[in-house]
């Protein structure tokens, strides 16, 4: 991304923040990159859920996934995609749903990235679950398609991007996972 197209999502998200009643100050001592909205056209449908929704990625990124997916299956793991691209906009409403919920900025900036600031703009990000473990209170980092992910997520691409004490300030996170060409 160049310095001008930085600035100017740096701008974007502070905007939105400023639009949200969010004080600047609640994010300002993190370091968190900037991530482009990719171009819609840019993405495929990597799987639809049972609940009908589409999950997008990049073409590329899709492959990896479903190939990663397969191989899992193949090792007798489970893997569900819960959660693929979003655009700024859909961003921005995910906070707005939190603040309706009462929570404060402070807290759920924790798990949650500031619009512009979210690697699911990239369309290579992925949020993963495995069956009968539960998206809310479930534990994923302790199951088993979890550790298969340590083993061999790397093989298809795809890195942990919020381990333990990572320095962006987001809680630990084992279902997030990018695709990194």
């Amino acid at each position: 991304m160049t310095l001008a197209n930085q600035a100017a999502l740096r701008h974007k998200t502070e905007q939105a923040l400023r639009e949200l009643g969010i004080n600047q100050t609640v994010i300002a001592h993190r370091t968190l990159p900037f991530f482009e909205d990719i171009d819609e056209a840019l993405l495929v449908v990597a799987e639809i859920d049972e609940n009908g929704k589409r999950h997008r990625l990049t073409k590329p990124a899709a492959g990896a996934w479903l190939e990663m997916k397969q191989a899992a299956l193949q090792d007798g793991v489970a893997l569900l995609l819960v959660s693929a691209w979003r655009s700024f906009d859909y961003q921005t409403d995910l906070i707005r749903l939190k603040q309706q919920r009462g929570i404060a900025p402070e807290t759920f900036f924790t798990a949650l990235a500031p619009p512009g600031c979210s690697e699911h703009h990239t369309g290579r990000a992925v949020d993963i679950n495995t069956p009968g473990c539960d998206e809310v209170i479930g534990i994923f980092g302790e199951t088993l398609a979890f550790r298969w992910l340590k083993d061999n997520a790397t093989r298809f691409g795809f890195s942990l991007s919020f381990p333990p004490d990572n320095p962006w300030g987001f809680i630990y996170e084992p279902w997030h996972w990018c695709w990194n060409p």
